[in-house]
């Protein structure tokens, strides 16, 4: 089977390699000429665990393929899915401009039956608009080309995508006939021998379901972080907490670890359009709305530690960070705590060393020179006045704590992400703030 997949950024080329991967020939499609070129070369243009490797191997063995031409990737392509993004637009909703241009791009080059699977996240009601939009081009060819349209969302977490594509918890498929089944079941085929279901649906549900998962999960996660507030104000443990309840089978423990805020492409983007969805309905999703003002908050809760601490005077005051990206095992900067933790340092006059793994090029775009960047994880601590742990990186997880406190001004810590030992900060003699537990007891 020959497949093609449009738009080769985070998902799409995922999707692309992953299918490589078990035999399917791949076309991968992208307008950007540099990113293709590069991509014939063999640079990876994001940092995914893996992906790099397999990308190259499949290349050499003939099965992944990169183009700027819609029409060759059509070329005996029996299935075509649009992995472009949905950026959202001022209002909330998803911006549809670059999926509705991949219908219409099948739409003028298709010559053959083709199934076209959507696989970005797009609002209820999208696939009925890719359906018109190719329907249209092919009325202005004055040709009758049969096509089917499908639903087929992706559940990729940054850091753990391959590993999510080939061992899925589940495959979702929304469609409406049953040439359009066969040719999905075929093509998935070699997960589901693997005994990963996957779950055919209609195409309404299938589009809902990718936003009902997210919003589900970001959920959890302001849920724990308001938690996490109230239990420093009336003494409680956060961590003791979170183990209380996630030893019950309903909660489970995934998504309950209190922190700074969620970021990343997917979940604020995704919260925000369903917000927007249900507005469309004139119907008011009133936990999600509540889940964002909590996520917005959040990300301010370690500079506002910072700020009490110094007495609110951060003026020249030298901040080491440690991590930037949203979360370990990515360089994506989107919608990252940092990002607010560090504009809020600089308003406040204070200074920023700051130090990640793989983030540091990807941060620079988004943050110029305002701060300053490390060499390595103890070169930001040099004349720092105190650590802020932003990102959970495994390096940062066992650091020679000796070496820290010496290179600091004074020894604090602020952990946004509670993956020290409180009784261990105190007896290595720093003070320690983290989420969810008063450390001054």
């Amino acid at each position: 089977m020959k497949i093609a997949i449009v738009g080769s950024g985070y998902v799409g080329l995922v999707t692309g390699t992953c299918f490589s991967e078990v035999g399917i020939e791949v076309t991968c499609v992208d307008i950007d000429q540099k990113k293709i070129e590069n991509l014939n070369n063999g640079i990876i243009p994001i940092y995914e665990p893996g992906l790099e490797d397999m990308v190259l191997r499949n290349m050499k063995k003939g099965r992944l393929k990169f183009t700027t031409s819609i029409s060759e990737a059509l070329e005996d392509c029996e299935v075509l899915f649009t992995a472009v993004g949905t950026p959202p637009d001022k209002d909330g909703s998803a911006d549809l401009q670059y999926v509705l241009s991949v219908a219409r791009d099948c739409g003028r080059n298709m010559k053959d039956y083709l199934l076209l699977v959507t696989k970005s996240t797009v609002p209820v009601g999208t696939a009925g608009k890719v359906k018109q939009a190719l329907q249209e081009e092919l009325d202005k060819r004055g040709v009758d080309i049969p096509f089917d349209v499908a639903s087929n969302p992706e559940f990729l977490k940054e850091g753990a995508a391959i590993n999510d594509f080939l061992r899925p918890d589940r495959i979702v498929v929304g469609l409406d006939s049953p040439r359009a089944e066969e040719l999905m079941a075929s093509l998935y085929k070699p997960f589901t021998l693997n005994g990963h279901p996957i779950i055919f649906m209609d195409i309404t549900s299938a589009e809902m379901t990718k936003y009902a998962a997210n919003a589900m999960l970001a959920t959890k996660i302001s849920f724990m972080n308001d938690i996490a507030n109230l239990c420093e104000i009336v003494g409680a443990d956060i961590n003791m907490v979170r183990k209380g309840i996630g030893s019950d089978s309903r909660i489970g423990n995934k998504f309950i670890y209190p922190g700074i805020g969620y970021g990343g492409s997917c979940f604020p983007k995704d919260v925000k359009a369903l917000i927007h969805t249900a507005e469309d309905f004139d119907y008011e999703l009133r936990v999600l709305k509540a889940v964002e003002a909590v996520n917005q908050d959040q990300k301010s809760v370690l500079f506002h530690k910072v700020l009490k601490y110094f007495g609110g005077d951060l003026k020249d005051k030298v901040i080491a960070l440690w991590g930037l990206s949203f979360k370990p095992q990515t360089d994506d900067m989107r919608e990252a705590p940092s990002i607010v933790i560090i504009k809020k340092l600089l308003e406040a006059g204070a200074k920023v060393k700051a130090y990640d793994p793989v983030a540091m090029k990807e941060a620079n775009h988004h943050l110029g020179d305002s701060i300053a960047y490390a060499e390595d994880q103890y070169d930001a601590l040099i004349d720092a006045d105190c650590l802020l742990l932003v990102t959970e990186w495994p390096e940062f997880k066992f650091p020679n704590f000796k070496i820290v406190k010496k290179l600091l001004n004074r020894p604090v810590i602020f952990d946004g992400r509670n993956i020290y030992e409180i009784s261990e900060m105190k007896r290595q003699g720093f003070d320690y703030f983290c989420i969810g537990i008063d450390t001054t007891k």
